[in-house]
């Protein structure tokens, strides 16, 4: 029984470090392809909304690694290690916490910079477009 045990262990820690190297590396993936994208977007002046696309993609790429790190505490051994995973934790949260508020308020800069039009107008405006 003890034989077992220790190979569903060590079975169990391989599964945990495959799943852990693969939320990471799609957290990369996220990181990298918004930044490209958004390089690419800066590069060709189309600047609207560049900074909140790279913050919801940066946010992301977080959110995969920050479970990535959730994963690993499953097979944390030591108590040294479980302090450091929760201090990594703890500052991948505020890193989100942060991003996060930081989409929040270039949004709501965004809502209040966009001038509204009036439904009036606007149903005005759409009728004369169609006659000629």
């Amino acid at each position: 029984m003890e034989i077992f045990l220790t190979e569903l262990e060590t079975y169990m820690y391989n599964i945990v470090e495959v799943c852990t190297s693969l939320l990471e590396f799609f957290g990369i993936v996220v990181l990298v392809t918004s930044a490209v994208r958004s390089f690419v977007r800066w590069a060709r002046r189309d600047r609207k909304n560049i900074r909140l696309d790279l913050a919801q993609g940066i946010a992301l790429a977080l959110e995969f690694k920050m479970g990535g790190e959730v994963l690993r505490t499953v097979v944390v051994r030591e108590w040294s290690e479980l302090g450091i995973l929760g201090a990594i934790i703890v500052l991948r949260a505020m890193l989100t916490f942060l991003i996060h508020w930081e989409i929040k308020n270039e949004k709501k800069d965004m809502a209040e910079n966009t001038p509204t039009v009036p439904a009036e107008e606007a149903s005005d405006r759409d009728k004369s477009a169609g006659t000629i």
